[in-house]
C-alpha cells in the first residue's frame, strides 16, 4: 500500500495519504485546512539494516563523538542511543526509569 506525502498550498501543513493500490487515483485533502491543493513531496523511505551493520555503526569511532564516561547525562544518552540503534524503542522497566532519572539530572544515590 503505497504513502504519499503533501504539502497543503494554503495552510503549509504536511500530510499523507494512504491507497490501496498503485493504480487508484488519489485525491489529496489537507487535514488541517479540508484544502484539495496540494503539492505532491518526494517521501523518504527506510532501508533495513543486519545486525552485523548496526552493531558496526556502533563500532565506528565517530559515535564516540560526544561521549564522556564522567558526565552521566552523557553516558545516559549514550545508552539510549546503543538501544536505538539495536532496534529497541525503549530499554524498558526500571533501566528506563533511571536513565530518564540521569538524564534530568536527578541523583538516585543513597548518600
Amino acid at each position: 500500500m503505497p504513502i504519499y506525502e503533501y504539502r497543503c498550498r494554503q495552510c503549509h501543513k504536511r500530510f499523507t495519504v494512504l491507497t490501496l493500490r498503485v493504480s487508484e487515483p488519489v485525491e489529496p485533502r489537507c487535514d488541517g485546512c479540508g484544502s484539495q491543493q496540494a503539492e505532491r513531496l518526494m517521501s523518504r523511505f527506510a532501508m533495513p539494516k543486519s545486525d552485523a551493520a548496526r552493531a558496526a555503526a556502533l563500532e565506528d569511532p565517530s559515535s564516540f563523538g560526544d561521549l564522556d564516561e564522567n558526565d552521566p547525562k552523557s553516558m545516559a544518552r549514550w545508552m539510549r542511543r546503543v538501544g536505538e540503534e539495536m532496534g529497541e524503542d525503549s530499554p524498558g522497566g526500571e533501566l528506563d526509569g533511571m536513565l530518564d532519572q540521569i538524564e534530568s539530572g536527578g541523583d538516585d544515590s543513597d548518600d
